[in-house]
C-alpha cells in the first residue's frame, strides 16, 4: 500500500492538519506542530491534542502515515557546545510534541559542520545528541532526512546516513526519509539510473531504516548540491522516476511526501501518483 500526501498547513492548530490533507486527497500527512521558524512555542493545548487525534481517526490516518518535520533552526551537529544544546533541547520538545500526538516518527536535518570541525566529528555529534533525545523520550522514532550537500550540510551520501544509523544505539527507533530532490541534486541520478541508485540505498543503507519519502521534483541538476523543490515532472527528474517509485515493491506501508512548490496542484499531483501506484 502507497500512502501518498503532502506537507500540509497546521495554521490555527495543529488539528486542522488531517482536515487538509483529506480536502486534497491524500492518504498521508505532513506538519510542523510548532513554528518551524522559532525556538520556542506555546506547549499543545490538550483540547488540540484531542481534536487532532479525533479527526485523524475520522479520516482514517493511522500515525505510520504522518511525517512531522522538525524545525529549520535545529542543528544537531553544531560545532559549539551551547548552540547544540540549543538545538538539543528543541529537538527533544519536537518530539516530545509528537508523544503527546500520537505521532511515531519525527523527520529532521541531520545537521552542519560550519565548515569548523572535520565532518567525521559533525556525524558523530549529531549521533551523540539522537542518542540522548531517544533516551529522554519513548514510541517516536528518529527519521532522518538526506540532503542535497547544500553548504555544510551532512547526510547527502548514503555512506553518512548508514554512518549515523550505525552509532545510533537503539536501531528500532531511528529511519531515514528519502528526499529525492535532494538525492538529485547530491548526485544520485533518479532519472537515468533509478535502479543503481535504489539498489546503492539498499546496499549501503537498507531498506528496513526507510521510513518516509519526500516526493520533490528538482529544479537543480544532478549533483548540483542545491536544494530547490520543483513540482512533479516539471524539473529536471521528470514523471518516470516518480512512477518507479508508485510500483517500487520495496517501498510500501511508509508515508510519500509532497514538499512540491505548487499547493494549488498538491490534489492532482497526488492524484496522478495514485494512478502510478494502481498500475502495478
Amino acid at each position: 500500500m502507497k500512502y501518498i500526501g503532502a506537507h500540509v498547513s497546521a495554521a490555527g492548530g495543529v488539528e486542522n492538519a488531517p482536515l487538509r490533507a483529506h480536502e486534497i486527497g491524500a492518504t498521508a500527512f505532513a506538519l510542523f506542530t510548532k513554528n518551524q521558524r522559532q525556538w520556542v512555542a506555546k506547549p499543545l493545548t490538550q483540547k488540540s491534542i484531542e481534536a487532532f487525534k479525533a479527526n485523524c481517526e475520522r479520516y482514517g490516518y493511522s500515525s505510520k502515515q504522518i511525517l512531522p518535520h522538525d524545525s529549520y533552526l535545529i542543528n544537531l551537529g553544531h560545532p559549539e557546545i551551547d548552540k547544540r544544546q540549543k538545538s538539543l533541547d528543541a529537538f527533544i520538545d519536537e518530539l516530545q510534541r509528537c508523544e503527546q500526538l500520537g505521532i511515531t516518527l519525527l523527520n529532521f536535518h541531520p545537521g552542519s559542520h560550519l565548515r569548523e570541525i572535520p565532518e567525521e566529528q559533525c556525524l558523530d555529534y549529531i549521533a551523540e545528541s539522537i542518542n540522548f533525545a531517544l533516551e529522554q523520550t519513548q514510541g517516536v522514532t528518529a527519521v532522518i532526512e538526506n540532503t542535497a550537500g547544500q553548504g555544510s550540510n551532512l547526510g547527502y551520501r548514503h555512506e553518512q546516513l548508514a554512518y549515523l544509523i550505525d552509532k545510533v544505539e537503539d536501531k528500532s527507533r531511528v529511519g531515514v526519509c528519502f528526499d529525492t530532490c535532494h538525492a538529485f541534486a547530491a548526485g544520485y541520478d533518479l532519472k537515468g539510473d533509478y535502479e543503481g541508485v535504489m539498489r546503492d540505498f539498499g546496499e549501503v543503507v537498507g531498506f528496513e531504516y526507510l521510513k518516509g519519502v519526500h516526493l520533490n521534483d528538482s529544479k537543480a541538476k544532478l549533483g548540483q548540491k542545491l536544494d530547490r523543490h520543483h513540482s512533479l515532472g516539471e524539473g529536471e527528474i521528470g514523471w518516470e522516476a516518480f512512477k518507479k517509485l508508485m510500483q517500487d515493491p520495496r517501498i510500501d506501508e511508509i508515508p510519500m511526501i509532497l514538499e512540491t512548490i505548487n499547493p494549488d496542484i498538491w490534489d492532482q499531483e497526488i492524484q496522478t501518483l495514485k494512478d502510478f501506484a494502481q498500475q502495478a
